[in-house]
């Protein structure tokens, strides 16, 4: 019984993701922005600050110092505070029904990039990387699609490697920028449709959408900062 139940909560999760992909291509209709330019200004405005939010480097170096020094604490308060920004982002998002999804979901979607680039910007800077390194901008949106999805492109030869080597290489690609902004659009938007699809259910209840939005983005925010904490190792601070 344990193998079937294993064996159908995989198949749905498939299913949700496939039902997400399909929808993609719709979703980019609803809202032509949502390309991969929008993943660029996602990122820098991350890293020089927008708003309330001050520059990713500020806020790591603010978490630094309330840490007494220690990085890898200041690391876990920088995922920390991302979770509850992107679990506070996808409860309002999620509010709405069918009808105001033309609407939330491009909301979502570049909420949800600049909350998870702003946060690896903040490890990536705590680590000792130049958040001004071409190299290292396009490390941190290829941690944006999470340690599986990157396996799989690099072993698909769609990727050349991992973040970290692509942050630590002898020079900067420039034809890897528009192919890692691309799929970094395409896969924040399949994410996010298929989130949709998964909690369509809950939208018929007032308010339980936005808690289904609120916990799915703040646990998939939560797997990716802890994969560039893995994956970005400690270079020689500046």
């Amino acid at each position: 019984m344990a193998g079937t139940s294993s064996g159908n909560g995989a198949r749905g999760s498939s299913a949700v993701g496939s039902v997400g992909r399909q929808l993609a291509p719709r979703l980019s209709e609803l809202a032509p922005g949502l390309t991969a330019t929008f993943v660029r200004e996602a990122l820098h405005r991350a890293i020089h600050g927008i708003g309330p939010l001050p520059p990713a480097a500020a806020a790591a170096e603010k978490q630094l110092r309330e840490q007494r020094g220690n990085v890898d604490k200041a690391i876990h308060e920088v995922i920390e505070n991302h979770v509850r920004y992107a679990g506070a982002q996808g409860f309002l998002t999620n509010l709405g029904g069918l009808t105001t999804m033309a609407f939330t979901v491009p909301t979502n979607i570049t909420g949800l990039a600049l909350v998870e680039c702003r946060m690896i910007a903040g490890i990536a800077h705590l680590r000792g990387y130049d958040l001004a390194d071409a190299r290292v901008r396009n490390a941190i949106l290829v941690c944006l699609l999470g340690e599986e999805s990157v396996a799989d492109l690099v072993r698909a030869r769609k990727l050349p490697a991992p973040p970290m080597a692509m942050a630590t290489a002898p020079a900067h690609d420039p034809s890897l920028d528009q192919v890692i902004s691309a799929q970094v659009a395409s896969d924040l938007v399949a994410k996010v449709a298929g989130k949709r699809v998964a909690g369509s259910f809950a939208r018929r209840v007032p308010l339980v959408g936005g808690f289904v939005g609120m916990g799915a983005d703040g646990y998939a925010t939560w797997k990716i900062g802890r994969y560039a904490d893995r994956e970005l190792l400690p270079l020689a601070r500046r």
